[in-house]
Parts: C-alpha cells; sequence; structure tokens
C-alpha cells in the first residue's frame, strides 16, 4: 500500500520504514517557530523545572509579531522575556523589531520552509507553511517547551483528505475564495485532525502565495495540517529565498526534494476541485463555514462596512498588496468607512512601498502600519466597537475576535475587501478584472 506525503514526512522523522493513521509516533522536529505571546510561557515551564538547555538552537526561528510594536506593559514584558532567552542562548535566527514580521509569512520569505520537513510553532496557523510540502502545525506552549528541550515531538499519524485541484481561476477570483468555498463545503470540523492534502494538475496554476494562503486555513476545517504536493514552482521559491538570508544555519539548506503522494495511497476522501467553478465568496460571521456567494449577498439587503483591514498571515503578502493597489488607484475609500492596510514583513514593507501602493492606499484613504498581527486578533491597530461591521482578509471570524463581542467581522479576499472600500458595503470584485 502506497504512502500519503503527512505518512512519509512522519515515517523520515520517526525512523519507520512506515506508519499509519491512528499511530502514535515520536518524531524529529525540522523547524520550531517561537512568537512573543505563547513562547514566554514556554520559557517559564522550562525554567521551572531548571531545564536551560535548548535541544537544536540553531532549528529555532524567533520572530515576535502578535504585539509589535509593544502595546502595553505586559506586551512589553513577552517580548523582553523572549528576546532575552534568544540572546542568552546565542539563537542565530532571530527578527526584532526593524526587520519583523509575522512568524508565517517571515518563515518562507526568509528561507526556512522546505519540503519534507516537520514544522511546529505555538501557533495555530503554522500550518501555512505546508504549503511546501512540510508537514507544518500547529502546537500549544507545553508541548513547544518539550521540543525545545529535546529537539523531538509525539503525533498522532492523521488521516488524509486529498483535493484534486483542476483548472484555472476566472478573473477576479483568488486563492481565498477557493479555500473558504472548501471550508463552506466540508464545514469547521470536516477535516478535524485530518492532513488536507492538495495536488492534481491544477496547482500548477496556484502561486506560492496562493498555496500558502490555501494552507493558512486548514485549521480553520478542523484540519492537523494542510499539504501541498511540490512542484517547480516550490523548488524556485525556496532556491530563491533562500538568497533572501545569508545566515540559514546548515539544516535550513541541503536538497531541495520534491515530494507527492503515492498513486496508490490511501486516502479517507477524495474531493475534486475546479477552480473554473470557483466564485468570490464572503464568509459572515460567527464561522469561516459561513460562506455566501454574490448571488446570495445580492438577494439581501445591502450590508454596509465600517472597516475595512488588508493584512494578516493569510493576506498580507506583496500579491495581496499588489491586487488591492491596482484597485484602488485612483479612487476613493467611501466615506465613513476606515480602511488598515498591514505588510506581512519589513521586506514586503519595503516592497510596498518601493511600488508606491503606499501612496496609492493613502491617496485612497487608507492607513498604513508597520507589520503586526495586532488587528486580526482584537489586540491592537483596528480593535471594533459594540456593532461594527469589518470586512477583512484574515483567517477567523469567530465572536469578538477583533474586538467587541457585539461586533462583526465578514471574510474575504484582498480584491473584494479593496471593492468594498470603494462602494462602503460587502461588493463583488469581478467589475474590476
Amino acid at each position: 500500500m502506497g504512502k500519503t506525503i503527512v505518512e512519509k514526512i512522519l515515517a523520515r522523522a520517526a525512523s519507520k520504514n512506515i506508519v499509519s493513521p491512528g499511530e502514535l509516533v515520536d518524531a524529529e522536529v525540522d523547524a520550531i517557530i517561537c512568537h512573543d505571546v505563547t513562547t514566554p510561557p514556554a520559557i517559564k515551564m522550562l525554567e521551572k523545572k531548571e531545564i536551560f538547555g535548548i535541544k537544536n538552537p540553531e532549528r529555532i526561528v524567533v520572530t515576535p509579531d502578535h504585539f509589535i510594536p509593544n502595546k502595553d506593559i505586559k506586551s512589553a514584558e513577552l517580548n523582553k522575556i523572549l528576546l532575552d532567552w534568544a540572546k542568552k542562548n546565542n539563537l542565530s535566527h532571530v527578527f526584532p523589531l526593524g526587520c519583523h514580521g509575522i512568524c508565517h509569512a517571515i518563515f518562507p520569505e526568509q528561507g526556512f520552509a522546505s519540503p519534507g520537513k516537520i514544522v511546529i510553532g505555538a501557533d495555530s496557523h503554522t500550518c501555512t507553511a505546508g504549503a511546501f510540502g512540510s508537514f507544518a502545525t500547529g502546537i500549544g506552549s507545553t508541548d513547544l517547551a518539550a521540543a525545545i528541550a529535546t529537539g523531538k515531538l509525539w503525533f498522532r499519524v492523521p488521516e488524509t483528505i486529498r483535493f484534486n485541484i483542476s483548472g484555472k481561476f476566472s478573473p477576479g477570483v483568488f486563492a481565498k475564495d477557493l479555500i473558504l468555498e472548501i471550508i463552506k463545503k466540508i464545514t469547521v470540523s470536516g477535516a478535524l485532525y485530518k492532513s488536507m492534502e492538495f495536488g492534481g494538475e491544477g496547482i500548477k496554476n496556484l502561486d506560492m502565495d496562493e498555496r500558502m494562503t490555501i494552507c493558512n486555513m486548514a485549521i480553520e476545517a478542523g484540519g492537523k495540517c494542510g499539504i501541498f504536493e511540490t512542484d517547480q514552482i516550490t523548488e524556485e521559491f525556496c532556491q530563491q529565498s533562500r538568497q533572501n538570508n545569508p545566515n540559514l544555519t546548515p539544516n535550513f539548506l541541503g536538497e531541495i526534494e520534491k515530494i507527492s503522494s503515492d498513486a496508490d495511497a490511501n486516502f479517507e476522501k477524495i474531493i475534486e476541485i475546479c477552480l473554473d467553478e470557483i466564485e468570490p465568496i464572503v464568509a459572515f460571521p460567527h464561522l469561516p463555514d459561513n460562506g455566501k456567494k454574490f448571488s446570495e449577498i445580492n438577494e439581501m439587503s445591502e450590508i454596509k462596512i465600517d472597516q475595512i483591514f488588508l493584512g494578516s498571515c493569510t493576506n498580507g503578502r506583496f500579491s495581496d498588496l499588489e491586487i488591492a493597489a491596482k484597485i484602488l488607484k485612483g479612487k476613493k475609500i467611501a466615506k465613513n468607512v476606515r480602511m488598515i492596510v498591514i505588510p506581512a514583513t519589513t521586506e514586503i514593507w519595503k516592497k510596498c512601498l518601493q511600488h508606491g501602493f503606499f501612496e496609492i492606499f493613502s491617496e485612497a484613504g487608507a492607513i498604513i502600519s508597520t507589520p503586526t498581527c495586532g488587528a486580526c486578533l482584537g489586540g491592537h491597530m483596528g480593535v471594533l466597537a459594540a456593532g461594527e461591521k469589518c470586512l477583512s482578509t484574515t483567517n477567523r471570524n469567530f465572536v469578538g475576535r477583533m474586538g467587541d463581542p457585539k461586533s462583526q467581522v465578514f471574510l474575504s479576499s484582498p480584491a473584494t475587501a479593496a471593492a468594498s472600500a470603494i462602494y462602503g458595503k460587502i461588493s463583488d470584485p469581478r467589475e474590476f478584472f
């Protein structure tokens, strides 16, 4: 019997010939992502147990991002604990304020992502790195502490749902629409502790930014991970991103392998997805599976928006901001609508500046912030008041996610967000393409 991508990765990491779904394995971890909210508790746990060593310090990537710049005394203390720990242990891969960014965007941008690896982070959207053919998954602070100390972690081998991708997006339709459509189809618990594997002829029409958006939201369907089979697009991105970071330690270098499931692999389910059939979609409050297409939205009363948020680990990459900039160029944001734009990393921020996007956003009436997770999780830089509605390019629209529990969050692609900013209500982006 053939094996899925995840089964192959976990077998290698556990020094086994084969593993099967449901089996528990003790696996070597290839990369650990540490940010400012969940890592300090792990550090304190280790210190309490008088465990001060790090098994594989060269495999740790430190990225303060959730409350950067520090929004209050508590966030300042968390950031200090993280950076003091990194300095004390002479960690090589640290991205403090000034070269910072959202961890799930910094990680691939700086050459750390590679096929066939196990990537963990105490953040649920660590699954973003599955776009590169890695088994990437979020964990808690306790498991993070264990992995820092031992270099290993136990996993239950997940079953795999295979998504066969074919076709090509129509103009005005994007990866965010695809993943929202998938989550609508299978629901927020439809892939509970499953590997969501994406492959097929159609993935050649999805660039790495689009693949990251899709894998980023695997957790919103309950998935243990999202993972793409790899191809030349993967290889070229990895080679280019490694050039961005001359300080990569050897474990992040080496051959960029192509990895895919065997033809006779055992999938729990196979779902066919044709990109030509995907339409722009918006997830209504208060779950990501509450998706509605514009044919359905237009039957409702007009939904006016108070805030537009463009950014996050889901859609804060250069290509996302480029799409919005093209729509907003020469136009104005609707009266009584505020728009917040946050590039995901410092490098993306610089590139947007060089390409004139900030002038376009500013002239349209938007504001631009330094990279931070703050607005996405209702921490700072865009907290909502009771009764307010926000159309967001983020990944979650739970009750109170971006502020007051009586506020509402709608999820969309950057194109839909930009079009809606112009009209002041949820609007179909296809007229701009």
